[in-house]
């Protein structure tokens, strides 16, 4: 089955060009001599995890759901990170993990007493804040004033709570091997001290090493001349979007075309408001396969939903648009399934895995019975 043979919507999976990621993290992993995790929140189309366990990849959970998730499908043990645990959660982080990091100074005295009697088992971090900031965005920036993320420099004891073992600081988003050296250099002036008494350092996510024009080799010198400097630490990363970057279409059609105050929106059978919400959050458009820039013909594009702001626009065509023609829509194998939702009632796109031989497998499709349970 081909690709062409499938009822829109769905989402569309590459298994080469997930492949060719993969083994990208994999060699920047065994050149820098550090550990690249896939962080569950960017991506968890667990039909697609027989290909990340090939390549022996682990991975880091914020909920149990994808603790138990990453368990069952992808490693025995994850590294997780919660902004808070309770008592009802910790133990089944725990019994899970093999790392877990605290949010809070608060947090790990509660609950480290609970590490200490897994007798070594669990290594416990604390998450802290080196406040640079250098993402635009601020729905997506853990460095804003105020944040409710890690424990800032001012904030910090003289001497570390007995048993914390690693650090994690996370500031970055979809961003270069250059902000990841700025973020890097604050983190040293103001946690340095605490470091030569550490076993690990987690440098989070974001790191973007998959897209095009990524400077790998000055992220390769950073994170050698990083463990040059602490010999002591082991050192880990945790990127979302750069297993699975440009990994993935979505493939809709257009409904209906409709026209008021002289702009022409194509209607399609998907929503941006339940399949791709970063657009309207970040918010960012997506590439269209078959847009052409300066093309004579424009439309917005609208989401099949009843909320007034499912669209985003505009892109320019060759050609006039018509009703069953279908359009791809770029990269949205990473952040889209995870954060899909049924406002309206509306389905998920179906998924599909296209294998490295052209042939395409249909692993999932949504029905009514997915809504209904949702409502339950």
């Amino acid at each position: 089955m081909t690709a062409d043979n499938i009822k829109t919507p769905f989402y569309i999976v590459y298994e080469q060009k997930l492949r060719s990621n993969i083994e990208l993290i994999k060699s920047v992993a065994k050149s820098a001599d550090v550990d690249i995790i896939m962080a569950f929140k960017a991506n968890a189309l667990w039909r697609t995890f027989p290909i990340f366990r090939e390549y022996g990849v682990s991975a880091t959970a914020s909920s149990l759901n994808e603790l138990r998730l990453a368990r069952e499908e992808l490693c025995n043990k994850v590294h997780s990170y919660c902004p808070a645990y309770t008592e009802q959660t910790i133990d089944e982080y725990l019994d899970g993990s093999s790392h877990i990091t605290f949010n809070s100074l608060s947090q790990a005295e509660r609950f480290l007493p609970k590490v200490k009697q897994k007798g070594g088992e669990v290594s416990a971090g604390l998450r802290v804040n080196p406040r640079c900031s250098v993402i635009e965005t601020d729905i997506y920036n853990p460095a804003l004033p105020g944040s409710r993320f890690g424990v800032s420099a001012d904030d910090m004891p003289e001497s570390l709570p007995e048993g914390i073992e690693g650090f994690h600081f996370h500031a970055l988003c979809e961003s270069s091997a250059e902000d990841l050296e700025k973020v890097l250099r604050a983190f040293e002036e103001q946690f340095g001290r605490f470091l030569p008494s550490l076993k690990w350092v987690n440098m989070g996510g974001g790191h973007l090493m998959t897209r095009s024009g990524y400077n790998i080799e000055l992220l390769i010198s950073i994170l050698r001349d990083f463990k040059q400097r602490y010999p002591n630490l082991n050192v880990i990363l945790e990127p979302g979007s750069a297993w699975t970057w440009r990994t993935g279409d979505l493939i809709t059609e257009v409904v209906d075309i409709v026209e008021n105050q002289g702009i022409k929106t194509a209607i399609l059978d998907v929503s941006f408001a339940c399949h791709m919400p970063d657009t309207l959050e970040m918010p960012y458009q997506p590439l269209i396969s078959e847009s052409t820039p300066d093309a004579p013909y424009s439309y917005r594009l609208g989401g099949n939903s009843c909320l007034s702001g499912d669209f985003i626009g505009d892109w320019q065509f060759t050609e006039p648009l018509r009703p069953g023609q279908r359009l791809t829509l770029e990269d949205m194998n990473h952040y889209t399934t995870v954060k899909t939702n049924m406002f309206n009632g509306i389905s998920h796109p179906a998924i599909v895995l296209c294998h490295s031989d052209g042939s395409c497998e249909t692993l999932r499709t949504f029905t009514y019975a997915d809504y209904k349970s949702r409502m339950s």
